[in-house]
């Protein structure tokens, strides 16, 4: 039989083996057995085998000082194949049921790890971003010298960085729309402000304000006659911040062509 052939039923044989062992693990009557064997086959990095055990012998340990073990193991195991969601469930109820346990401090960093690691694009809805940052919040109060500490708030700082940028997309489709259905030049301005207010030296911050200043602009262009001296000032004082502010933006050139124009309206 060629060598190839041999390598293959090889492992197929191999495999077979190893399902068999651990379809009699599953049906073993003896705890300790499954529980130790669960440990290998986490430390082997068999997440799944290593979870499918620890669930066996929960309800076993449950109420004894094992019981602890099981329960931060089953949530390292859902951790280790990226399921987050379940990872969370059961490092919140390591927190909950014993938050003087000796796993505490790494139970409270992966909730929020979790949390993190679940958050998803900027344009869906941010409820595990903001569960991810309360989480981190409450971590680094308590445990200020915790070697996740820096990984803490680095992470908190990208989460915080997603919600502006969520509300910088919802500034950006307001912009857009225009005057369509009313006057969304406001909304906008108003959506990029309360951005800025919420999360200060966010990464955003540069393109929040050109669209702060495009919207006064617009809002000045489309004005009254009563309101456009008002609002072009406005519009003025908002230009010279972003210019001072922002001296090397890309949008330095749209901002001065704007300036100027606002000088036109003022007879400037």
């Amino acid at each position: 039989m060629p060598k190839k052939e041999l390598i293959i039923l090889f492992f197929i044989a191999t495999l077979l083996g190893s399902c068999g062992e651990f379809t009699k693990l599953q049906k073993s009557t003896d705890p300790e057995l499954k529980f130790n064997k669960a440990i290998e086959y986490f430390n082997d990095k068999q997440y799944s085998k290593a979870q499918m055990l620890f669930d066996d012998v929960s309800a076993y340990y449950k109420g004894t000082e094992r019981s602890e073990e099981v329960l931060i193991y089953l949530a390292r195991c859902h951790m280790g194949q990226k399921d987050y969601a379940s990872a969370a469930e059961y490092y919140s109820a390591y927190t909950r049921s014993y938050p003087k346990g000796q796993h505490i401090m790494e139970a409270s960093f992966m909730l929020a790890h979790s949390y993190y690691m679940d958050s998803p694009d900027a344009r869906l809805d941010q409820d595990q971003t903001k569960k991810a940052i309360t989480a981190y919040t409450v971590f680094t109060e308590r445990y200020p010298e915790s070697q996740y500490v820096t990984q803490a708030y680095d992470e908190m700082a990208e989460l915080t960085d997603k919600l502006a940028e969520k509300e910088l997309l919802s500034a950006q489709l307001y912009y857009n729309m225009g005057t369509y259905l009313g006057n969304n030049y406001l909304a906008a301005e108003t959506v990029a402000k309360n951005a800025i207010k919420k999360y200060p030296n966010n990464s955003h911050m540069e393109a929040l304000s050109w669209i702060i200043l495009q919207a006064k602009y617009q809002q000045m262009v489309l004005s009254i006659s009563e309101m456009q001296s008002e609002r072009a000032r406005d519009a003025q004082d908002e230009y010279y911040s972003f210019i001072t502010e922002y001296p090397n933006s890309k949008h330095l050139q749209a901002a001065h062509n704007i300036g100027k124009s606002i000088k036109k309206y003022l007879g400037e």
